[in-house]
């Protein structure tokens, strides 16, 4: 992009990443009694987006379709915050807060396809090390070969069937890659859940998969119409790019967490490594789950000490009733999370995913 077409960018940008930042601050701090302090900490670059947002001339005709990006980004922004905003103090603060950050991926979605174009958005998706690799986001600002990046299968991008994939823009089939499966909350979908991880898919060159279950949840009680159902989708994925077979990570936040239990110790589960976060657990899980799946079998158990809606209790008994099963079981808990998703510790469980490939497990 020319420095003069920068010039014009730029002033809606700055602010822009400004408040997704915080907006992400925000989803990671999200707790009843932080709620009202993490809003008001949006405040001052809320402001600077309006007035830049208000002072910018029309975008030029050469700029047309980038700007569209630019302001459908800005206005996903503005209606978090202000959702966010409108839930403090209110009589249903945290579901309206949820509702609220349901914006913040719609606004990702928005922004992702100028990452290949300007230098800023292309460090914005990448994780802390990506952001210090001047290589790496050389590479990444080079067209991409065909067949990479975000796609959508299915008739619509809104319907329970559809399947978000990111292949990852330095996709190369001469090696293979490891590949992610992430699920999603209840009453979730897989098109937002999935920017929980792009950035370190896209820095780890990790191929990633956001399905969304069939029903409002997971299968987690009568029939299991999802685990048929990820597997078909490993299958057509290893059928279209080259995945890792020591590799494969089954992960998921609170009932997609607790569906990385339930369908990953099935005897025949083709996921090499579980990594369930702020997940329900029982231990008759572990009791009646095929011993020899579980010998071994790598697991990475994350919860929060403020978790409000499965007490970190469970996280504990799992990670005491899996080990004794033969599990090699990985435990973290973070002191200050409460039900959310932390993808701070993405890179961590990549490098535990590298780590326990190593170890020999298959």
């Amino acid at each position: 992009m020319i420095d003069h077409d920068l010039d014009l960018v730029e002033p809606v940008l700055e602010p822009l990443l400004a408040c997704l930042d915080g907006l992400s601050a925000v989803a990671r701090g999200l707790h009843p009694p932080a709620l009202a302090g993490l809003v008001a900490g949006l405040a001052a670059s809320e402001f600077r987006l309006k007035a830049a947002v208000a002072a910018h001339p029309p975008w030029p005709a050469r700029l047309s379709t980038l700007g569209a990006q630019l302001d459908a980004a800005a206005g996903e922004t503005a209606s978090a915050i202000e959702g966010l905003r409108a839930a403090v103090g209110s009589g249903e603060a945290m579901p309206k807060a949820y509702r609220a950050l349901r914006h913040l991926p719609r606004a990702l979605e928005a922004l992702y396809p100028l990452a290949g174009l300007i230098a800023a958005v292309n460090r914005f998706f990448l994780d802390p090390a990506g952001r210090d690799d001047e290589a790496l986001q050389r590479r990444l600002l080079i067209p991409a070969p065909d067949h990479t990046g975000l796609m959508a299968f299915g008739d619509s991008p809104d319907s329970r069937e559809v399947v978000w994939v990111y292949v990852p823009e330095t996709y190369s089939p001469e090696r293979a890659h490891p590949l992610i499966m992430a699920l999603h909350g209840g009453g979730g979908r897989g098109r937002a859940f999935l920017w929980s991880w792009l950035r370190d898919a896209r820095a780890r060159g990790a191929i990633l998969v956001a399905p969304t279950s069939l029903g409002s949840t997971w299968s987690l009680s009568g029939d299991d119409v999802d685990t048929p159902h990820l597997a078909q989708i490993l299958e057509f994925v290893s059928a279209h790019w080259r995945v890792d077979p020591n590799r494969r990570l089954l992960t998921g936040m609170s009932d997609g967490g607790t569906f990385s239990y339930v369908s990953g110790l099935e005897p025949a589960s083709p996921f090499t490594h579980l990594a369930p976060s702020c997940a329900a657990f029982h231990p008759m899980l572990a009791q009646m789950a095929d011993a020899e799946r579980l010998r071994g079998l790598p697991i990475h158990i994350t919860h929060g000490a403020l978790d409000w809606m499965f007490p970190v209790e469970m996280a504990r008994a799992a990670r005491e009733a899996l080990s004794a099963a033969g599990a090699k079981v990985s435990y973290r808990e973070l002191d200050d999370l409460s039900h959310v998703y932390p993808a701070e510790l993405n890179g961590a469980i990549l490098d535990w995913l590298d780590l326990a490939d190593r170890s020999g497990r298959r």
